[in-house]
């Protein structure tokens, strides 16, 4: 049984946990706010020119182009981006198994080989220690996050791709929804494959005028679009780790306070029972004295 000692070293214990839950979270409000502009502010490009990906090439272009092969997959890497830390709820377990599950279901039972570049030191852990076949551990991107990062990841892929190493590239990510929102995404960066969302819209249809030429800007545009689209998913992952080590350590500072309030209710009645039998000590030892002294 617990000694009002151990109950009120436990109360101690408790409360610099609390401190260190309320200030981590703090730090990750105050990081999450920054991270939330970036990815505002990136999404309109990512947007924009994955929209004039998908209008400006034609059938043939697409048919000719190396960027947009889909011939027969043998090979695939997936880009899986987590944190480096953790204390973010399931944010990086999520993105694990969801990478897992992609393998398990898309790739091994097609006999697909596949490869894993681990973004995150988290992914580069649990793939590492689980023998996957990894191409390579990137850690430490998030500590400061820039767009060299993104120009790292990509030009890997794109060389890896070109030289035909890999028929396909996957990002596996979270994508920021909401402070307390992120969704996993698994997304085709290799071969390019962009939504049409102009519907049956030909590129020789639209009433636009190209200078110097349309297949010269089509061609100059790709990776940028590939760059953009590995940017735009560090960012979404930075800001979805932020949001999601936020609303955890806000869970953590909650349930602090609760277990506080348990044991300041349990460090009383402890209290209030030594001191009711040390009462009924004194009381019977007074008695006893009066009984013999008659």
């Amino acid at each position: 049984m617990a000694t009002l000692r151990d109950i009120k070293r436990r109360i101690v214990g408790v409360k610099s946990t609390q401190q260190i839950t309320k200030a981590m979270k703090m730090v990750a409000a105050a990081r999450l706010r920054r991270a939330q502009a970036n990815i505002i502010n990136a999404r309109p490009y990512a947007d924009k020119i994955a929209s004039m990906i998908s209008i400006l090439p034609t059938a043939d272009d697409k048919a000719s182009n190396i960027y947009f092969s889909s011939g027969e997959v043998k090979n695939v890497a997936l880009v899986v981006i987590t944190a480096d830390r953790g204390l973010c709820g399931a944010f990086n377990q999520n993105i694990i198994k969801e990478a897992e599950k992609y393998i398990d279901d898309e790739l091994k039972p097609n006999h697909i080989n596949s490869k894993i570049y681990c973004v995150g030191k988290k992914s580069a852990d649990y793939f590492v220690k689980r023998d996957y076949d990894v191409l390579k551990t990137d850690t430490g991107v998030f500590t400061s996050l820039n767009y060299s990062s993104a120009l790292r990841i990509s030009d890997i892929a794109i060389l890896k791709f070109l030289d035909k190493t890999f028929d396909k590239v996957i990002l596996v990510y979270n994508t920021f929804i909401s402070i307390i929102q992120q969704k996993v995404v698994v997304k085709q960066l290799l071969p390019i494959k962009v939504e049409d969302k102009h519907g049956e819209q030909n590129v020789d249809d639209a009433d636009y005028i190209y200078e110097p030429v349309r297949n010269y800007i089509f061609e100059y545009l790709i990776p940028k679009y590939l760059k953009a689209q590995v940017w735009r998913a560090l960012l979404e992952s930075n800001a979805a780790e932020l949001s999601a080590r936020m609303t955890a350590m806000d869970n953590a500072t909650t349930n602090a306070e609760e277990m506080i309030k348990s044991l300041n209710l349990k460090y009383n009645k402890e209290r209030q029972a030594a001191i009711t039998k040390e009462i009924l000590e004194i009381v019977s030892g007074a008695n006893a004295l009066r009984a013999s002294s008659q």
